[in-house]
């Protein structure tokens, strides 16, 4: 028996209602789920030499940069070249160990820990410290040699510990022949010589994870910064108050060609707050293009300077997805400072 049109209608109705309710899943789904790693990968080993508790780390392959024959940064560093301009002293210093980074650095790893993070936080005691692993080729005689020149051995073996003061004072010892551990700030030898007892942290290690694919990264947790921390932001009251929210950071940096594709991730507490901090920075971008029309607040900026936040404020791109807002934008040779002096200025 043919439909009535009434039962088709209520047919049609049905499937409408199904279709919206499909697309309206998916949606909820696409908006819940994770923001997927900029260039995810397993953490490099260097990494795992790094105490567990360090709120802050950032890693360089250095190798795989001086292979980049076209790479700003690999210009900007020295690496593309016979070795940076040097100073005399880090002439003095080249000629003493026989270490030249721009050729024997092969890959490094650092621990941060901020001078305003306090001890109770997770912190060494002290000021501004660091711990930082390196890939290379090293002399290890000369080196030891140079570092007893002022400083001394406050550990002797197969792994001897070597102090040596200055501002700031850092401590070292061989973990292989290729492989030195460097800790610096107060109390460095003691630093270096404490393993750290505390388990890795869970969150961290998933935030290196999203980016441990990158020959350059950097990641941060931000959840127990002291207030201080945001007194550059007082006269922004509304990015301040989002700021605080947000509880990570992880920046990825991928060379390719002459360009360095850059992304930094913000994890925010709920998706509710990463999507008001995407609107904010929007309205920002938008402040500063106002500013930086004013031909006086151009005039205070370098070429350089003034290539670079013109980009932010026009080629950056933010999206938000769940709990995580991304700016994405690409770093050129003239923001490097690379570019040709034949250049117009973009000013």
């Amino acid at each position: 028996m043919p439909l009535s049109s009434t039962k088709r209608a209520l047919i049609a109705i049905a499937l409408l209602v199904c279709a919206l309710a499909a697309g309206a899943a998916l949606l909820f789904y696409r908006m819940h789920r994770p923001l997927a790693g900029s260039s995810a990968g397993a953490s490099p080993d260097l990494v795992t030499e790094l105490p567990a508790n360090a709120p802050a780390i950032a890693y360089i392959d250095v190798a795989a940069l001086r292979k980049l024959q076209n790479s700003p940064l690999a210009a900007m560093m020295g690496l593309a070249t016979p070795g940076p301009q040097a100073d005399r002293d880090y002439e003095n210093f080249v000629h003493a160990t026989g270490f030249d980074y721009s050729r024997d650095l092969d890959r490094a790893a650092i621990a941060f820990w901020p001078a305003s993070l306090t001890p109770t936080s997770g912190a060494p005691n002290g000021g501004n410290q660091s711990v930082a692993v390196a890939d290379g080729r090293f002399d290890q005689a000369k080196i030891d040699a140079y570092a007893l020149r002022t400083g001394k051995i406050v550990r002797s073996g197969s792994q001897s510990l070597y102090d040596v003061p200055g501002d700031p004072p850092i401590a070292f010892e061989f973990l292989s022949p290729t492989r030195i551990a460097i800790a610096s700030g107060k109390d460095a030898a003691q630093l270096l010589d404490t393993s750290s007892t505390a388990a890795p942290d869970a969150a961290m290690q998933a935030r290196i994870r999203r980016v441990a694919g990158a020959p350059i990264f950097a990641v941060a947790r931000t959840d127990n910064l002291p207030p201080s921390f945001y007194d550059g932001l007082r006269s922004a009251p509304q990015f301040a108050a989002l700021a605080r929210n947000v509880h990570g950071l992880t920046l990825a940096g991928q060379p390719e060609g002459d360009l360095i594709h850059m992304t930094l991730d913000a994890e925010c507490d709920s998706m509710t707050n990463a999507v008001e901090l995407s609107t904010v920075i929007d309205g920002l971008r938008m402040l500063g293009s106002m500013a930086l029309a004013d031909p006086k607040t151009r005039g205070q900026m370098s070429k350089e300077q003034f290539v670079f936040v013109n980009a932010l404020l026009t080629q950056a791109k933010v999206t938000h997805q769940d709990k995580w807002v991304r700016l994405q934008l690409d770093i050129t040779p003239a923001m490097l400072g690379a570019g040709s002096s034949g250049n117009a200025d973009p000013r």
